[in-house]
């Protein structure tokens, strides 16, 4: 793990031995690792390692076949999915999941919901500021369906962050944004992380990775093949073979 991170501490969220298989297809198969507060951690690997898989069970939406997660040591698998949130774990998707009926205020403030009430009145008020820090203020009476795709990723951003996760999963986050759009989401994912909030990233987008990164997992075909500082896992052999297309299977 990162070192600095890391000393004694009890990880925020972690894995042991998990494993979802659906049907003979090992998705993801015997993972093991830790995530400490106040890190950005990534997982890349080609379409078909199983990475999406992975973040779907942490939230419970995607049932495991075997293992155990943790979060601060107490034990959440059978925690039902609806419940997950409640903890301090907010997600966004691989595909945008917007309501193209309410407009982009009414879908950020959805990311409330699962909180206790009080909580969910205090957090409203800050709607404006957390629109205008992810650039969606602007457009926030339009529906998501009249926006791009890079900015209905934007308000999926938004409605994941608006409650004050302790752990933000981030699926693809910045699919359909241009270099510059995607620069600044990764500055913004820093800003959260010195605020408190630990993030777990599933990206394509390597160079991006590495830049935004304290500490790197990599997986192919399930597995996990390598981890530790960004720059070491991109240059991993493992790692290099799996970017060539060996082992690919159907996108996780």
């Amino acid at each position: 793990m990162a070192e600095s991170a890391v000393g004694r501490q009890t990880a925020l969220l972690a894995m042991e031995d998990v494993a979802v298989h659906f049907g003979g297809v090992k998705a993801v198969d015997g993972i093991t690792l830790e995530m400490y507060e106040g890190n950005i951690y990534g997982v890349i690997g080609p379409n078909g390692s199983g990475k999406s898989t992975l973040l779907g069970a942490m939230t419970r939406l995607t049932p495991s076949t075997r293992g155990r997660f943790l979060l601060d040591g107490k034990d959440y698998t059978r925690v039902p999915a609806r419940n997950v949130h409640r903890m301090g774990i907010s997600r966004t998707f691989q595909t945008v999941r917007l309501l193209d009926d309410r407009s982009v205020r009414d879908n950020i403030l959805l990311g409330l919901d699962a909180l206790p009430k009080q909580t969910r009145k205090e957090t409203a008020m800050q709607v404006d500021e957390v629109m205008e820090r992810v650039g969606v203020r602007e457009v926030a009476q339009l529906r998501p369906d009249e926006l791009s795709y890079g900015m209905q990723r934007r308000v999926e951003f938004a409605r994941a962050i608006i409650g004050r996760p302790r752990l933000l999963l981030l699926d693809e986050p910045t699919a359909g944004m241009n270099t510059a759009e995607r620069k600044e989401i990764g500055k913004l994912m820093r800003q959260l992380c010195d605020e408190g909030i630990t993030q777990f990233i599933v990206e394509h987008d390597v160079e991006m990775m590495v830049e935004t990164c304290d500490y790197l997992f990599a997986m192919n075909v399930g597995k996990l093949i390598a981890e530790g500082e960004p720059q070491d896992v991109v240059r991993h052999p493992a790692v290099q073979e799996a970017y060539l297309g060996k082992g690919a299977a159907a996108d996780a």
